[in-house]
């Protein structure tokens, strides 16, 4: 299990050379308030100085520190392969293959750097220093100094410095496969630590968090770290770990860290003697050496199964970008065939990249016609619009100055003509439907299908204008076609269609049954044969004047044609019918003023005046004429909407789908295969060549990431 942890570090180099942090890697981070000590424990954990010290705030810049466990036999080897003298040495990712042997100048090699992104002012970077450091005296570790959390801006550190320093530690600890060493010094109350606060913001039940406890010998007198360091004041699940750190002076004084080690013990064993086996810097070190590869044991699995997913995503990546292009007029026409196979292969439905998410091409064309189209036919009501008035109107005009015995087969002409008129806008905007999912299946094409015109935003422009050309040429022929299909049924009304026949012979049927039955309803006292006659043949109601009555008013009318028209239950005036209407029913007309019976009464009579519509009772021949009517319309009609709705579809099919999908290819071959247009077209964006180099480095280190797990043996594992 000792191998997990430089097989940590190799990832960690590979992903370094790319500069990417899509992988999370497991490492240990060290969070604490300024001048807690995180800097001195890692010094004691690396056995030598090597990072900057003093007051205040120092690490301004994360430092991801590498530690590399090396046998004598390893060192021996490496030392005659690279020319190195002594038995550590380290190596910065920045100065690619410099080793530097002398410690002393990995502390000015770090501040240097520190001050070239910081400032030399106290300012702050996010940007990691990455270390490594190859030792025999360490135990194999990948840890993350980060900057001491702070309050108060100092120097030109920018006002939100607390924010920005708590923004830098959460993009390391928020991490899931890290573990936080929290330190905090034992001077300090450890309900008042940050570390602690922070570290359970991200990890709420512990599981991750290791605590240090720093400055075991500053305590004040008369107190000791005893029930901090055994858990009675804060429990930490992976434990709290005390430990003595070289004071300034010490480190003023050049004292070695191997020195402060052993003095650490010594003071261990007389101020905590039950608890000295289980603190101090050697114990922290075997402690997060064993956390690590165990940590790194778990996380194993999932690190391998999320390398080789992104090694399949930017292969494909790699592959929607393409190669170079060599011979552009190949690649041209190979680009134009593909995107017109493809286009028809949309709307026929057997296209590679199958929409799921919503209806696309030939299958919303069809629902177009069906459901979109079909439906807004059926809402159409035959007879919308028109009301009762309206049908008696027109058969009154259609009459003239005549009385007509039947009815004008003119005023049934005309208004199935204002109805069916109705069905060309749903017509139209039908065409319009598909016109425009036509011109979504260009864009459907552009994202899906064909990538590779990604490459040439030049090339796409154009197919899509080529296209979108070629569908606004067919919109006018299309619309004129389908406006002709309704002028078609407006232009000859058919009343001997085979389905219009059989309706009216249904029609009069029915009206035969009705009279029938009103003859079967008439009282027992009058003969039906007997039954009273209207002057134009009309059967009274039961409720009329008697004949006697109706005998004088036909005499009256010998001298008077306006009192016959009263009595005339036809199509005469409308005042005569009102008239009726009120003795035959018995109901209560609205009217503006009463009009005289006759003008032999003294009144005058207004042959001026104009018949005003009111609310009033039609009479049963009205009645019967007007459902003739609305009866014939709306058979008519059901004709003619079924013919609408079968050939509109069809019309579109052939003069604007069937007719791109088959001079799709020439149309584009036509416009764009063209010598001059080369080069222009086939320009790549300014970013692809760059996204294509980052993409195959990517790849590259995916790959040799997923080597390197597949390196370590089941056996190694656990």
């Amino acid at each position: 299990m000792e191998a997990l942890i430089p097989v940590i570090n190799k990832l960690q180099d590979v992903f370094n050379t790319v500069g990417a942090d899509i992988i999370q890697l497991p490492q240990i981070v060290v969070v604490g308030t300024q001048s807690s000590g995180k800097s001195s424990v890692l010094e004691s954990l690396v056995g030598r100085d090597i990072l900057p010290r003093g007051t205040g705030v120092v690490t301004r810049r994360p430092l991801i520190l590498q530690l590399v466990h090396i046998d004598p036999e390893d060192r021996r080897k490496s030392n005659e392969e690279n020319g190195i003298e002594g038995e550590e040495w380290g190596k910065f990712l920045h100065t690619k293959n410099k080793i530097y042997t002398d410690f002393e100048e990995i502390r000015q090699e770090i501040e240097a750097e520190t001050e070239r992104l910081s400032g030399n002012n106290k300012g702050i970077s996010d940007e990691p220093i990455h270390l490594k450091i190859f030792s025999p005296h360490v135990v194999n570790l990948t840890l993350v100094d980060l900057p001491g959390i702070t309050k108060v801006p100092v120097g030109d550190q920018p006002k939100d410095i607390e924010i920005q320093i708590r923004e830098l530690i959460f993009k390391y600890i928020s991490n899931p496969n890290s573990i936080i060493l929290a330190v905090t010094a034992a001077n300090t109350d450890m309900a008042t630590s940050e570390a602690l606060k922070v570290a359970r913001e991200v990890d709420i039940d512990g599981r991750r968090t290791l605590a240090v406890v720093t400055k075991l010998d500053l305590m004040d007198a008369g107190t000791d770290a005893m029930d901090v360091l055994m858990g009675r004041v804060i429990p930490v699940k992976l434990g709290i770990i005390g430990v003595v750190n070289r004071s300034q002076l010490d480190i003023n004084q050049k004292k070695l860290v191997a020195d402060a080690v052993r003095d650490e013990y010594a003071f261990l064993q007389k101020k905590y003697p039950s608890l000295a086996n289980r603190n101090g810097t050697k114990y922290l070190a075997r402690t997060l050496n064993r956390l690590l590869m165990h940590h790194i044991r778990d996380c194993l699995p999932e690190l391998k199964t999320r390398i080789n997913v992104l090694a399949a995503q930017y292969q494909s990546l790699l592959n929607s970008y393409g190669e170079p292009v060599d011979d552009k007029s190949s690649t041209l026409l190979q680009l134009i065939t593909k995107f017109a196979a493809e286009y028809c292969r949309t709307i026929e439905g057997t296209a590679k990249y199958i929409e799921t998410a919503e209806l696309c091409g030939g299958a919303r064309i069809c629902y177009i016609f069906h459901e979109t189209f079909g439906r807004t036919l059926e809402s159409v009501d035959p007879l919308g619009g028109l009301t009762t008035i309206d049908v008696l109107t027109a058969i009154r005009n259609a009459t003239g100055p005549r009385p007509a015995l039947f009815v004008p087969e003119v005023s049934f002409e005309l208004l199935v003509k204002r109805q069916v008129k109705r069905l060309e806008e749903p017509s139209l905007r039908c065409v319009e439907l598909v016109h425009e999912e036509m011109q979504r299946i260009i864009q459907h094409c552009s994202n899906y299908s064909t990538q590779e015109l990604l490459r040439f935003p030049k090339l796409h422009d154009a197919i899509v204008e080529v296209v979108t050309s070629l569908l606004r040429k067919r919109l006018p022929v299309t619309n004129e076609m389908v406006h002709n299909l309704v002028a078609i049924e407006l232009a000859y009304i058919n009343t001997k269609h085979p389905d219009f026949a059989d309706a009216c012979g249904l029609m009069n049927n029915n009206i035969e049954d009705q009279r029938r039955s009103r003859m079967r309803d008439l009282p027992a006292a009058v003969p039906r044969d007997k039954s009273l006659k209207s002057p134009g043949g009309q059967s009274l109601s039961p409720t009329e004047p008697p004949e006697g009555e109706f005998t004088k008013a036909a005499a009256g009318g010998s001298q008077s044609g306006s009192v016959s028209e009263q009595v005339d239950g036809g199509t005469g005036n409308w005042r005569g019918m009102l008239k009726r209407g009120e003795d035959s029913t018995g109901d209560r007309a609205v009217s503006q003023s009463p009009f005289p019976s006759s003008p032999q009464r003294g009144h005058a009579v207004n042959l001026l005046d104009v018949p005003v519509p009111v609310s009033r009772k039609l009479s049963a021949r009205e009645q019967r004429d007007c459902e003739v009517i609305e009866r014939l319309i709306k058979s008519y009609f059901l004709i003619v909407r079924k013919n609408i709705q079968d050939s509109v579809p069809k019309a579109v099919m052939h003069f604007l789908v069937n007719h791109v999908k088959d001079c799709l290819q020439s149309e584009l071959v036509g416009q764009l295969y063209k010598t001059a247009l080369l080069s222009d077209l086939l320009t790549e964006s300014e970013d692809m060549a760059q996204r294509r180099t980052e993409a195959a480095d990517m790849q590259k280190a995916l790959q040799k990431a997923g080597q390197v797990i597949a390196e370590i043996r089941e056996t190694h594992m656990w």
